[in-house]
């Protein structure tokens, strides 16, 4: 049995998942973070699943979704790289919040996260060390390049508007993975893709596989990809993840 609850930290919304009978017990505690356009509760058989598994799952809510969100569409696409460098900011105080609260076992803490969520998990995994076990859903850490290609221009841009998405991108440069690899390595990494993603292509975590295989840094890192599978979570996937945070965290 499982309890799901809202709760909002430092402003933040999150979905809040425990085992039965458990919310107020220590417990390793996953973040798990949501696609773009997408919310919390969309994912919350993630939070379902590895809750049963006896873990403690907190789904926050990206910047400018759910009840962050004011309607306004374009802006939101606008802000893609923002919102994902805002998920990776707003880590540390939620993670704060929840151990101080005497709620994470053992400093036994790890992040996950599908699509954007992906992108966020691999960012923050890059950047803190107190993260000790990372799962990335069809996701990708070469912010930069991915910028080039992830959405598709209906128009021309101007030059103004290069300089713009230039200006946004540039904020992330000291997030992208390419630089900190051994960082990436140095605790379990499950990368997980669909071959037929037509989004965020599979060719993106393949290129970190064979990024972190070039340097020797495979033996924390678990890839998996199934055949045939576009830009979506498997309920293969959910049983990796689940495994893989079981074993790993």
């Amino acid at each position: 049995m499982v309890e799901m609850f809202e709760q909002t930290v430092g402003g933040i919304p999150l979905l809040h998942a425990v085992p039965a009978g458990q919310r107020d017990s220590a417990l390793p505690t996953i973040f798990f973070y949501h696609g773009f356009t997408s919310s919390k509760e969309m994912y919350s058989y993630f939070g379902y699943a590895f809750a049963a598994a006896g873990f403690r799952v907190l789904l926050p809510e990206a910047d400018m979704h759910g009840s962050r969100y004011d309607g306004d569409e374009r802006r939101r696409l606008a802000h893609f790289w923002d919102i994902l460098k805002s998920n990776i900011d707003e880590l540390p105080s939620l993670y704060d919040h929840f151990l101080r609260a005497g709620l994470i076992l053992d400093g036994r803490v790890g992040v996950a996260g599908a699509s954007l969520g992906g992108m966020t998990a691999l960012g923050a995994k890059a950047r803190y060390p107190w993260l000790r076990a990372t799962a990335s859903f069809m996701g990708s850490g070469f912010y930069l390049s991915l910028s080039q290609r992830l959405f598709p221009r209906q128009h021309q841009p101007t030059e103004d508007e290069r300089a713009w998405v230039r200006q946004r991108v540039s904020a992330l440069a000291d997030y992208d993975v390419s630089g900190c690899l051994a960082q990436l390595a140095d605790r379990p990494l499950l990368i997980w893709h669909g071959l037929a993603d037509d989004l965020v292509p599979a060719a993106e975590s393949q290129r970190l596989a064979q990024a972190l295989a070039s340097q020797h840094l495979m033996d924390n890192v678990s890839v998996v990809t199934e055949p045939g599978i576009a830009h979506k979570i498997t309920a293969s996937a959910l049983d990796c993840g689940t495994a893989f945070f079981s074993r790993c965290l």
